[in-house]
């Protein structure tokens, strides 16, 4: 069984052909970025329009990169993300369905990055703790099976990869600034400014960055008050790097013991991040699970396998669905067809 996966949340268009039994066959991925850098983020309407122009044209790659006329299941996005982006992939989604005479499935987009690991050639198997860290999640969820999932924290002002952004935006950096600072704090001594771990000592397993990039603000106002800004932003920014990855990391590992768990997964955007997973591996006495690198960010193929799991499981959705705001905890574990 193949299942077209399309992943339209935000400002990236990803399309991938899953197989049951042979696995990726073949994905595409179309990124906004330099449409939205002149604004210095993502603007709803242009990324809507820009997953209209871009979504037939991938679908028609992929179909083509694989060898395959029509899938035998679809799977999109249905959400949480921006509204107008979730309605194009949910209504191609749809329309194809009806042409293809193929059954659809709605997917749950966080779901997604929590099943990519299991694109890899050593899937976790459950139960397992996720890290879900990107611009807008951060959050630590108990995986005990498809669609069984509670989440233990969440973060209570910004996420972590948004945390990333702003300070990049605050050291002058461009967008997306969360890459560019891990590239900058790489040449930096994450030891010269002793900023805060928000919450690590606490025994919420919940987040906040606030604190962090505040501390972030008030170094960078001091050095340009002193016109040495130029000779620290490499050190901010590593140290920076540092208190945010300390933070999730302890966290992480705190939930794992508390849920007595010894996998954790690490998914989402900032999961791409080389501390991240250096200091998960190095602290961590368990297993650590990734998707590859091209997977942490959004992309088909997490929606294609979170699909073709979904269809197995429960069949077909019967309605479309675009959703902005959908909780993770709502989801439920499928019932047997």
């Amino acid at each position: 069984m193949t299942t077209l996966g399309i992943e339209t949340s935000c400002d990236e268009t990803g399309v991938a052909l899953f197989c049951a039994e042979k696995g990726l066959l073949a994905h595409a991925l179309h990124s906004q970025v330099d449409l939205h850098a002149v604004y210095g983020g993502v603007v709803p309407e242009i990324a809507s329009r820009d997953h209209i122009r871009m979504l037939l044209p991938l679908i028609q790659q992929v179909m083509s990169n694989a060898g395959i006329e029509k899938p035998d299941a679809i799977a999109y996005t249905a959400g949480p993300g921006l509204v107008g982006a979730l309605m194009v992939g949910s209504g191609m989604a749809n329309g194809l369905a009806l042409a293809w005479d193929c059954p659809v499935v709605a997917v749950h987009h966080m779901e997604g990055h929590l099943l990519a690991p299991l694109l890899e050639d050593e899937p976790p198997e459950f139960p397992f703790l996720a890290l879900l860290v990107s611009g807008g999640h951060t959050m630590l969820i108990s995986v005990r099976q498809l669609g069984d999932y509670e989440i233990l924290g969440t973060t209570l002002d910004d996420a972590a990869g948004e945390a990333f952004d702003k300070t990049a935006k605050l050291l002058g950096l461009g967008y997306p600034g969360g890459p560019l600072l891990a590239a900058l704090a790489e040449e930096g001594d994450d030891a010269a400014y002793p900023f805060p771990r928000p919450m690590l000592n606490k025994p919420t397993l919940d987040f906040s960055f606030s604190g962090l990039k505040t501390a972030v603000m008030l170094q960078v106002r001091k050095a340009e008050a002193a016109g040495e800004l130029d000779a620290c932003r490499k050190d901010i920014a590593a140290s920076f790097q540092r208190a945010a990855v300390d933070t999730l990391v302890g966290k992480a590992i705190k939930a794992a013991e508390q849920q007595d768990l010894n996998r954790i997964v690490v998914a989402g955007g900032v999961g791409a991040n080389r501390l991240l997973r250096a200091e998960i591996a190095r602290r961590f006495a368990g297993e650590v699970f990734y998707p590859r690198f091209e997977f942490c960010t959004d992309n088909g193929a997490m929606i294609a396998v979170a699909g073709a799991l979904r269809l197995a499981e429960a069949g077909a959705s019967e309605e479309i669905r675009a959703q902005a705001r959908w909780s993770l905890d709502t989801l439920t574990v499928p019932a047997a067809t």
